[in-house]
């Protein structure tokens, strides 16, 4: 399966507009915004339990990162609330579920193989949240007031993920819970909408698939 697989392009996903597809677990339903392979894959995914949900033990071979969007995600490790941010590294498992139900923002097999960083961080109360930075890529959480226009240099490409409010982008309105990926290269720029804007953003991470 290949799903905005041409890392060279511009891609942009809006929620309202992409149906939700079941998954192999009951109970659990995906929209998928970019994939590489099949049930074992390279893939970012907004992923809802329903309560009650869960899925079967697992290892993550190339690890997982996740930001929790609503409910409670919870595996062996404890409960995530809304807007936990958790990266389980390369050779991690762990039996996810959500007594309450919860929706998800899932990263999948995009860890350097040798990172073994554990992180669980939350991205709530603050207007800039780093969450994660190595020689490979930056994770951050970032807030904008209504208004604000923000230049993107991205050599490296980027991910803009719409926690709350919005931005325009290229004349591209972006919502709640839409995403944007920028090719390696790319400079531009965001405004953020009448409510402003808290996204969630990663960067750097894209020269290796071009």
């Amino acid at each position: 399966m290949r799903i905005n697989a041409d890392f060279t392009q511009r891609v942009a996903v809006h929620f309202d507009q992409t149906e939700w597809a079941a998954s192999p677990a009951e109970g659990v339903e995906r929209k998928m915004l970019d994939r590489i392979g099949d049930e074992v894959a390279r893939a970012t995914t907004i992923v809802r339990f329903a309560p009650g949900s869960a899925f079967a033990a697992h290892t993550h071979d190339g690890g997982e990162e996740y930001l929790v969007l609503d409910g409670v995600f919870q595996d062996e490790t404890g409960d995530f609330p809304v807007g936990s941010y958790v990266r389980n590294p390369p050779t991690s498992s762990h039996t996810p579920s959500a007594s309450q139900g919860a929706t998800i923002l899932v990263k999948l097999h995009q860890f350097d193989p040798n990172d073994r960083t554990t992180v669980r961080r939350s991205i709530n109360g603050a207007d800039h949240v780093p969450l994660f930075k190595d020689d490979h890529e930056t994770v951050e959480m970032r807030s904008w007031p209504s208004g604000q226009v923000v230049p993107i240099d991205a050599p490296g490409g980027a991910e803009v993920f719409v926690i709350d409010g919005g931005f325009t982008e290229q004349g591209e309105d972006f919502a709640r819970w839409d995403w944007l990926r920028l090719p390696p290269g790319t400079r531009t720029e965001l405004r953020a909408g009448p409510d402003g804007a808290r996204v969630w953003m990663k960067s750097g991470h894209l020269s290796g698939m071009v």
